[in-house]
């Protein structure tokens, strides 16, 4: 998911880098590290904050994470699925420099991207009053893969500082409060969203949210691309009596690192998984209880939550019964 700010998405400059390895990178010499991340900005989103966002980066070997400096220190690392960040515990009316550093998954760490700047603004200790919240929220597609947003401004006693752009209930990024368009890229073809919009001051009084906007970006999407693959499934009996059933399967590929899968048992959704710190890239395993009942037959099928805050398509479905022999 990447939400770019129209004015600095029309000038956004490329950063050239070398084909040599990066002098002084960390973890394995071999090989090629990955590109400095490109499209980098940074913004405040309060007195005490600064929302940082940057273009995904391609690696041979895959992104394990991005770091974030500030100056030269390390602050923040996100995994390789996150193009974004919110910098807090910031001091109000201060400059800040910040760049992002992409690290593959054999540890191999990117040269720096280039340096964004951001100042955060004063504070009003006496601001208790939110900004209204933005209005006339409109969008339209802009191709299979992207969507452009625009609202009408919030009012606020002080100053509207930024805007909290959410999809599906889900915060996934911010805009400069003299902002009020957006480009959201890496988007589904053929896929349903729904965007709001909520206005933020420098003391971090949060409006609420303005209109739903629905949008439908154009082409196909039949799912099938988005599904984990090799989905096995298969019962077995714990010394307690009870009956468990261990999954495995082979996650889809994504546009970054899928943290959380759906399990589907006889048609309907009946548990979540999301995998905290480093999730598997390789084949996954996951076992859940299912009662004590000998001869019970269950159909099951899994799905991950993609990187775009969709649901991927459902695997192939499976089907187990407790007490029998293992399908060959």
């Amino acid at each position: 998911m990447r939400v770019v700010p129209v004015p600095l998405w029309l000038c956004a400059a490329l950063v050239l880098v070398p084909s040599c390895a990066w002098e002084g990178q960390d973890g394995d010499e071999s090989g090629r590290p990955p590109a400095a991340p490109v499209g980098v900005t940074a913004a405040a989103g309060s007195a005490t904050s600064v929302h940082v966002m940057w273009n995904a980066v391609s690696s041979e070997e895959g992104v394990h994470r991005y770091e974030v400096y500030r100056g030269t220190t390390k602050i923040e690392a996100v995994p390789g699925s996150q193009h974004m960040v919110d910098v807090t515990r910031l001091r109000p009316s201060t400059p800040y420099v910040f760049t992002v550093r992409a690290r593959d998954t054999e540890g191999r760490l990117g040269p720096p991207s280039r340096e964004v700047r951001a100042t955060t603004p004063a504070v009003s200790v006496a601001d208790r009053s939110a900004p209204s919240r933005p209005g006339k929220l409109q969008g339209r597609a802009a191709g299979s893969r992207a969507v452009q947003l625009f609202w009408s401004a919030s009012t606020d006693d002080r100053d509207v500082v930024s805007y909290d752009i959410y999809q599906g209930g889900i915060k996934i990024h911010s805009v400069g409060g003299n902002q009020t368009a957006a480009v959201v890229t890496g988007l589904r073809p053929g896929t349903r969203y729904a965007f709001t919009v909520r206005a933020r001051d420098a003391a971090d009084n949060l409006s609420s949210a303005g209109a739903t906007v629905h949008l439908t970006t154009p082409g196909s999407d039949d799912g099938h691309d988005t599904a984990p693959t090799d989905f096995r499934a298969t019962t077995r009996l714990d010394g307690d009596g009870a009956y468990y059933l261990d999954l495995a399967w082979v996650p889809p590929r994504a546009d970054g690192v899928v943290t959380e899968y759906q399990v589907h048992l006889d048609g309907a959704a009946a548990t979540s998984l999301v995998f905290g710190g480093t999730p598997p890239r390789g084949r996954t395993t996951y076992s859940f209880y299912l009662g004590h009942e000998t001869g019970e037959s269950h159909r099951v099928r899994i799905r991950a939550r993609l990187p775009d805050g969709t649901w991927g398509g459902l695997s192939a479905e499976r089907r187990v019964t407790t007490g029998a022999a293992a399908a060959p």
